[in-house]
């Protein structure tokens, strides 16, 4: 998704080289001398079997109160390696195998039908990936389908020249240089704007180029590899192999010191940095803004925001001091590394041996799945609506919309009930609250790929060709009202976002399914799983970035200044806490990157956790609540909760998940927000001096 919205749960990428994901863990550390013993069922009682939780994974020689972690998912950690060919094993991971069994079969079936009508979504889906995976057809053609790109990029003369090959590569998202898309202007909501943004580093962070520790140098060694040795197989000698690496890396370390911090890039004010045209041309000159734009097809915008203006500067400045051989280059290697899977064998594998030494992948994934993601990436919404037709009932999504406006209840009795903000305060968050817009499984209206040509001749101008659709789309927006009804997401995505200037809170079909939500599960399991997504979302409306829009999606200081500082205070120790914690030695979670996924989750679970009461209350009145497996319906709310965090991590992952994304690794999801809660206290009931209870005074509470 575009823009700084609040992407959150979320898989690992084919390759293991990027996570935008909330599922991410580790096994836990030792735990400390239980201080109370784990609950069980009275002797005399029968135990009624529950639906949607599976009490085999729970531990019980592991006392909750001191690591609810291992308690709720120690037998699931002992019996489930990682598979070879993944980096983490988890939740999310065995639900997005589910799916992707079922895209599989739609995918192979479309691949098979040779007589579906030209044009027809059904014909472009199934050319797609049956080019994919034709590797006879991609080894024999060779470079053959990517030389027009690279003759392009060896013709170049002079600097006019240069700016025209970036220009194409961004409408051919090779990540060269810096980002540009079209997306709402963040204050004023109902305009789109042409943006663009700090880019063009390979390495998963700037951090990878700067850092001097042992690991950082070993990653840069490796990258060096890659580059000489797909320079090689490009045609270059061994001497100008080694050359061309090395210029690489001299340019992206250039950017990368060039380049914010992750932290840094959180602060939507600072990100946002509107002028004319005419005005960034003059600061920037040699990025050739006007021609690019035309290029682009967004010629007719006036105004553009920029989102980190020293890096333009600076990167204006390379294109002419640099040589100009250099930078073509590394044109010529951005274009290359981002067609890796459509060009013979040996170019994957090269790109797989320097994944494997950055997130301990031992096993490259099976083609077919890499290959379904990426025709979901390319014709998401196409084999979308096959998809949704085998996974997904309208009946889901009536209980979820249930769910959702329970939630939201909740979240306002939170806000009117809080203590430390003021009514003026409280009227604006109420306000926002209520406008939220809620999707739920798939768009009411589809995208039209009526212009995207597809065929089985070559999976490489396959690929180029739903690229330059995709941006050509998006420019379309320029000048039209806000498409509310556009999802960030295809509809197989095991993933949940909020999108701050739209103000909306999205859920595709992929994740509404076990273990998240299960229709046939009692309310506290689902509660404790989808619930807690569902509030993490609403939450993320009232989080330190999320706060800063108000409810027509502007970003607009609608607070005051007393609610501001209380706000900060309050988050400020969430952040302490969160950077106390320690997946492995010497590595600390950054509790000011990863912020708003932890604000999400404590607020996510206390607002569903309120929710289940009410529809408790509603049940059952001040009767008994009938427990299942042994367990109350409070219990059996916080184990769903810690069992969608289950993972198994590989160390090499967890440093570069510390590192580059905003959400905390799973264990630490999963205690984060239990150590704060005198619910969950009660429900296993903990004893004040156990592990997982702190102390009063260093518990936080925002929402």
């Amino acid at each position: 998704m575009k823009n700084r919205n609040s992407l959150t749960l979320a898989v690992v990428a084919a390759a293991g080289l990027a996570l935008a994901g909330c599922a991410s863990s580790k096994t836990a550390a030792p735990v400390a001398a239980a201080t109370t013993t784990a609950p069980a069922a009275p002797a005399a009682e029968a135990v009624t079997p529950g639906v949607g939780l599976n009490v085999a994974n729970v531990d019980k020689s592991v006392d909750p109160c001191s690591d609810f972690y291992q308690y709720a998912s120690g037998n699931w950690l002992k019996n489930n390696p990682i598979p070879a060919a993944e980096v983490r094993w988890g939740s999310f991971n065995e639900l997005s195998d589910k799916n992707n069994a079922v895209m599989r079969q739609i995918l192979e079936q479309a691949a098979k039908n040779t007589s579906a009508a030209k044009g027809s979504n059904e014909q472009k889906v199934g050319d797609y990936y049956a080019s994919a995976m034709d590797t006879m057809a991609i080894e024999q053609a060779g470079l053959k389908y990517l030389q027009p790109e690279l003759n392009r990029i060896a013709a170049i003369k002079d600097l006019r020249g240069l700016q025209a090959e970036i220009a194409r590569q961004q409408l051919l998202g090779t990540g060269a240089f810096y980002g540009e898309y079209v997306g709402q202007d963040e204050k004023n909501s109902t305009m789109y704007a042409v943006q663009i943004s700090q880019g063009g580093l390979t390495l998963p962070d700037r951090d990878y180029y700067l850092k001097d520790d042992a690991r950082s140098k070993s990653i840069r060694a490796a990258y060096t590899t890659y580059l000489t040795n797909t320079f090689k197989m490009l045609g270059d000698s061994e001497a100008a192999a080694a050359k061309n690496a090395a210029t690489v890396m001299r340019l992206e370390t250039r950017l990368a010191k060039a380049s914010k911090s992750r932290v840094d890039l959180r602060d939507p004010y600072a990100n946002y940095n509107k002028m004319t045209v005419a005005e960034a041309n003059k600061q920037f000159p040699n990025l050739g803004l006007p021609a690019t734009l035309q290029t682009l097809q967004v010629g007719s915008a006036k105004e553009i925001i920029v989102g980190q203006p020293a890096f333009f500067k600076e990167e204006s400045a390379m294109l002419k001091q640099e040589p100009l051989s250099d930078l073509k280059t590394y044109l010529r290697w951005h274009m290359v590394s981002s067609l890796t899977s459509a060009l013979p064998k040996a170019f994957g594998d090269e790109s797989f041996r320097f994944a494997q030494v950055l997130t301990g992948a031992k096993k490259q994934q099976p083609r077919w799945k890499r290959m379904n993601s990426a025709t979901d990436r390319a014709l998401g919404e196409a084999f979308g609506q096959l998809y949704v037709d085998k996974a997904f009932t309208p009946d889901t999504k009536q209980k979820a919309m249930q769910m959702v406006a329970n939630i939201r209840e909740a979240m306002g009795e939170h806000i009117q009930k809080s203590d430390w903000m003021s009514e003026a305060t409280k009227k604006e968050a109420l306000q926002k609250l209520n406008a939220f817009t809620v999707k739920i499984g798939y768009p009411d209206k589809w995208k039209d790929y009526s212009t995207l040509n597809i065929s089985r001749e070559s999976y490489l101008k396959n690929m180029l060709a739903a690229r330059q659709w995709a941006s050509i789309d998006n420019a379309k927006h320029l000048g039209k009202p806000i498409d509310r009804g556009e999802w960030g997401m295809t509809p197989p995505t095991v993933n949940a976002y909020y999108n701050p200037p739209m103000n909306e809170i999205v859920f595709p079909a992929g994740i509404m399914q076990p273990p998240f939500f299960d229709p046939k599960a009692d309310d506290a399991v689902n509660y404790g799983g989808m619930g807690a997504v569902i509030g993490h979302e609403i939450t993320h409306g009232f989080d330190d970035q999320g706060r800063q829009y108000d409810s027509e999606g502007n970003l607009r200081d609608w607070w005051t200044k007393e609610d501001a500082a209380k706000f900060e205070q309050r988050a400020d120790m969430v952040g302490k806490q969160y950077s106390a914690f320690t997946p492995l030695d010497s590595v600390f979670v950054n509790g000011k990157l990863t912020m708003g996924e932890n604000l999400a989750d404590l607020g996510g679970l206390n607002i569903a956790y309120t929710a289940l009461e009410k529809q408790l209350q509603k049940q059952y009145g001040n009767g008994a609540r009938p427990k299942f497996d042994g367990y109350t319906p409070e219990q059996r709310f916080f184990l769903a909760w810690a069992q969608i965090w289950r993972t198994n991590a590989r160390p090499e992952y967890l440093r570069q998940q510390v590192m580059t994304d905003p959400h905390s690794p799973g264990q630490f999801r999963t205690v984060g927000p239990l150590m704060n809660m005198p619910e969950f206290f009660e429900a296993f009931g903990c004893k004040d001096d156990a592990k997982m209870v702190r102390a009063q005074a260093d518990r936080a509470k925002v929402w």
